[in-house]
């Protein structure tokens, strides 16, 4: 039984005529006689009654019909809800963001995707760069923004851009009247960093202990807004990726140039390698890679 099929008997059905329902559905009356009689064969009995002069429902017919209007209704509804996902009219994509990139990058590209497709839903999770990682091989989400990864695994790494660190001083400490700083300098002062296991605390570890020693950390946070109050407030220093530097001055901190070494690491969207994005989670990875790419 196929909806061709079902399409002939409900017109006929509907309408106690083959000339209207030919009309109807835009056929030539031979294919639509067809279309009856393998419904009828592949049911094993007579729907339709016809003479010369009417058109009748068997009690067999009379039982499809209803059925057969539900059964189209489910149809073209399920017709029209996957074409509006294809074309964007609605739809949902889940995206994981390392916190930097969540509370600074992603809002504007969030904006200039819901102005062109404002009936897809965007579910953000704001978590630790390795959690971004799990959730994408998980398939808890289509999409995340991290820091390249050491090895892929299973993974596909789009590259954004460089993010390289800076240094976060209070307003009025010395330090904030340099025009750039070493990170000898920054070191000197008492240091407010995220906790383990954060990608920004680990990348700075790997960088700087080799060369400088051991991060003389005073305080320790999970969130970048509190260190950039704990900075604000005098005390300590910090040195976060330079996407931040916005969210860090508008806590009331100012942020510097580092050097010696000039830490940074490649940040990028992650999905699974191999894998077919749904059209929303590809319209939005289309407009991440378009606005860092044009940078």
């Amino acid at each position: 039984m196929t909806v061709k099929q079902l399409r002939a008997f409900l017109a006929v059905a509907q309408s106690l005529s083959f000339a209207q329902a030919c009309e109807r559905l835009h056929l030539s009356q031979p294919a639509l006689s067809l279309a009856i009689k393998n419904l009828e064969q592949s049911l094993g009995g007579a729907l339709l009654v016809r003479t010369t002069r009417s058109v009748s429902l068997t009690p067999e017919g009379e039982s499809l019909l209803p059925l057969a209007v539900r059964l189209l209704a489910d149809w073209d509804n399920a017709e029209e809800l996957l074409r509006q996902h294809f074309t964007l009219q609605m739809g949902k994509v889940s995206v994981a963001a390392m916190p930097s990139f969540a509370g600074n990058g992603l809002p504007v590209v969030l904006k200039a995707f819901r102005d062109a497709y404002p009936r897809v839903n965007v579910t953000v999770h704001d978590v630790i760069n390795e959690q971004v990682l799990g959730m994408v091989r998980d398939s808890r989400v289509e999409l995340g923004i991290a820091f390249e990864p050491a090895t892929l695994d299973g993974l596909q790494f789009i590259p954004l851009y460089n993010d390289r660190f800076v240094a976060v001083v209070p307003l009025d400490s010395p330090l904030a009247a340099r025009s750039r700083l070493s990170w000898a300098e920054l070191l000197s002062e008492p240091f407010i960093t995220l906790q383990r296991p954060s990608a920004v605390r680990l990348l700075l570890e790997d960088s700087i202990v080799a060369r400088h020693g051991k991060l003389p950390v005073a305080f320790e946070s999970h969130q970048l807004v509190t260190v950039g109050r704990m900075v604000a407030e005098g005390l300590g220093v910090s040195a976060v990726p330079k996407l931040c530097l916005r969210q860090m001055e508008e806590l009331g901190a100012r942020c510097l140039p580092l050097d010696e070494p000039q830490v940074e690491r490649r940040v990028g969207l992650l999905h699974l390698a191999g894998h077919q994005l749904s059209s929303a989670a590809q319209a939005l990875s289309d407009e991440i890679v378009m606005r860092y790419r044009c940078q």
